[in-house]
């Protein structure tokens, strides 16, 4: 994906990777093949809603939704085009 992705996009996470909840560090990573990425709260919020159901702009509302704000669109769209381009996401 070059850019955000549009909001009708449904981004899911690659088939290698698994988001998990690292008890010991008391944060959440994704692991992929061969390393192990440390999340911060917002990104595994993000990446949690990443199933392939939920657009882009259902994934803003959910966010929005439960941290009580708004305006999250350019952030969270920011946000999974860097993903993309990690290799974290697919569309």
């Amino acid at each position: 994906m070059s850019g955000p992705p549009a909001l009708d996009t449904r981004p899911r996470l690659v088939g290698k990777a698994v988001l998990r909840c690292d008890q010991v560090r008391g944060s959440h990573v994704l692991l992929l093949p061969e390393r192990v990425v440390r999340l911060n709260a917002s990104a595994a919020a993000i990446l949690a809603r990443c199933d392939g159901s939920s657009t882009v702009a259902e994934i803003v509302a959910g966010l929005e939704a439960e941290f009580g704000t708004s305006d999250l669109t350019g952030d969270v769209s920011a946000f999974l085009a860097e993903a993309a381009g990690h290799g974290w996401v697919e569309t």
